[in-house]
């Protein structure tokens, strides 16, 4: 199934995308399919799918850090060969500096780059504010929560004013009330600094309260399966809205669509254990 744009400005577009890893002594195997995506400027795209049908792998392949083996992948019309300035990304466990504060972890992208001086202050300070954490600035990561961890990578890809923010399950590891209160911070953060982001979860009530589309995606390999609009979902103060009939009339229309897959990819896991094992 092909995820084409309507009339807003396409900010990402993939064709045709597919990945192949070899495998020592087997056949290839097939992680991504033919993918069609198109994904619209300052959109907040998710992709849901079960575990190892290639939503990571399709994430980095945005973001240049893999090739794609078949097809192509343009942000704003150019072919992505690589890693860029404009995709910032997200992981799931933080990715901090632990000998970096605070305040350091953030200035290091905009050290990296040369930015002036006062201008890399200014930009911290004002990163510091915008995800709270004010008072915090000469902390070390072994002192904050995980919540406090996420919003400090969450900064720190912010710092380079990426367009894109590409985030691979980034509340993976939060328990459920950090979670929550990182969507809101999500969802405050991408109402102030409008960004195209590309949001890979397991979390289909996430998905659906966080995106304006959501993607699901096949067991291996991954393929588009449907793409379900998730905006009629949200209240003009969606940031305060966890629950809502609309919300859970989505959620229940995406897991019609994923239960079959999740089941797939589970009789898939135990066949290449049993293999593993002989």
């Amino acid at each position: 199934m092909n995820a084409i744009a309507g009339s807003n400005a396409v900010k990402i577009r993939a064709r045709g995308v597919t990945k192949r890893f070899a495998v020592r002594r087997r056949a290839d195997v097939i992680a991504v399919d033919g993918v069609d995506l198109d994904v619209e400027e300052n959109e907040l795209l998710a992709i849901v799918g079960p575990s190892g049908c290639g939503k990571s792998t399709f994430l980095y392949m945005v973001g240049g850090f893999l090739e794609v083996s078949e097809g192509e992948i343009l942000v704003d019309g150019r072919r992505v060969t690589g890693p860029g300035t404009d995709r910032g990304i997200v992981f799931q466990h933080f990715a901090l500096f632990p000998w970096l504060t605070v305040r350091e972890n953030i200035l290091y992208g905009l050290r990296e780059r040369k930015v002036a001086e006062a201008e890399r202050e200014a930009t911290t300070a004002e990163l510091i504010a915008l995800i709270g954490l004010r008072g915090f600035e000469d902390v070390y990561p072994k002192q904050l929560s995980g919540g406090m961890k996420q919003r400090v990578a969450i900064a720190r890809t912010l710092a380079i004013d990426p367009e894109i923010l590409l985030m691979d399950e980034p509340f993976g590891a939060l328990d459920a009330q950090t979670r929550t209160v990182m969507q809101d911070e999500l969802l405050r953060i991408w109402n102030q600094r409008k960004k195209t982001v590309l949001f890979v979860t397991h979390d289909v009530h996430e998905a659906v309260r966080l995106a304006d589309r959501v993607v699901v995606m096949t067991a291996r390999p991954g393929r588009i399966k449907a793409i379900i609009d998730a905006r009629e979902a949200h209240a003009p103060d969606a940031a305060n809205v966890r629950e809502s009939p609309e919300i859970a009339r989505k959620v229940n229309e995406i897991w019609e669509h994923l239960r079959d897959e999740v089941a797939l990819a589970q009789r898939q896991e135990a066949v290449s254990s049993s293999g593993r094992g002989g």
